[in-house]
Formats: structure tokens, C-alpha cells, sequence
């Protein structure tokens, strides 16, 4: 389901473009790396990468709780008689009100 759900988000969400953010991105990019030994490079590279990869995931899942909330709203509404809170509510006090008459 991880990569159906990956599919889904690589078709119907479209990143934003920020191009003034990008811009100051690759200037404070540059900045930090030059006049940087190589390994100090690599290490802010390796930075810079982890946290684009955890920025996606955290996006997928974000996706993926979107679309499950759609789903279940989706099942909510083909239930027949259709979901009541106030009902729920009723039988949840109707319940509670047995019990504390038993007791």
C-alpha cells in the first residue's frame, strides 16, 4: 500500500514553487560550503540530503492520512441509515444509565 499510496501522491499533489525560498536555499547553500574542507562539504551535503528525505516522508504521510480521512468520510456516507453523533451520544448515556441502575 506504501507505493500505491506514494503513486497517488506523485499524481495528484503538485509541489508549490517558491521561488524567492529556493533562491535564498542555494545562497545560504553556497555560503556554507565554500571555503569548507571536503569532509565538512559532505557532512553538510549528507545534512541537507536526510532532511529533504524525512520533508518526503513526512509529506507521504500527511497524504496518506488525508486520504484515509477521505476515505472513511466516504464509507460514512454510504452507510444506511446514514452516521448520527446526537444517537451515538443517546445510546452511549442509555448505556451508561443501565449500568449505574444495575450497580
Amino acid at each position: 500500500m506504501y507505493e500505491y499510496m506514494r503513486g497517488l501522491q506523485r499524481q495528484f499533489f503538485k509541489e508549490p514553487d517558491f521561488p524567492e525560498l529556493r533562491q535564498e536555499l542555494n545562497e545560504l547553500h553556497r555560503e556554507l560550503t565554500e571555503d569548507r574542507p571536503k569532509d565538512e562539504r559532505r557532512k553538510l551535503l549528507k545534512l541537507v540530503d536526510l532532511e529533504a528525505e524525512l520533508r518526503d516522508e513526512i509529506s507521504l504521510a500527511s497524504f496518506t492520512a488525508g486520504f484515509r480521512l477521505a476515505w472513511g468520510i466516504i464509507g460514512e456516507l454510504n452507510i444506511e441509515p446514514p452516521y448520527s453523533f446526537a444517537e451515538e451520544e443517546e445510546r452511549r448515556m442509555g448505556q451508561l444509565a443501565d449500568l449505574r441502575r444495575d450497580d
